[in-house]
């Protein structure tokens, strides 16, 4: 099983990491640049399935959701869009640990 690390990474799951980053705006690339580094390594191929299919959702929805403005509508309320608003909810998510107080 791959680990964290980007150089231990597949060039699949590099990709994901990267495309999490580098989202469009700064807030959604936070909320979802963490959760995936948090999790990717432990990710099954269905979940990368279906965090390819979250990544290609609008940024501006996206960070709407994410950040419990709006609610994530049905047809978009997969499982993995609701665990990351899940813990996108949580105090500090999106901040680095070493940043927080």
């Amino acid at each position: 099983m791959p680990t964290n690390e980007p150089d231990e990474l597949s060039p699949r799951r590099k990709r994901l990491l990267f495309r999490a980053w580098h989202r469009g705006t700064k807030e959604t690339d936070l909320l979802v640049g963490h959760f995936v580094a948090r999790h990717l390594a432990t990710f099954t191929e269905a979940e990368l399935d279906e965090l390819e299919a979250v990544l290609e959702l609008p940024d501006v929805d996206m960070a709407d959701w994410l950040s419990g403005r709006r609610p994530i509508p049905p047809e978009h309320a997969t499982p993995m869009l609701t665990r990351m608003a899940g813990e996108c909810a949580a105090a500090g998510a999106g901040v680095p640990v070493e940043a927080r107080r």
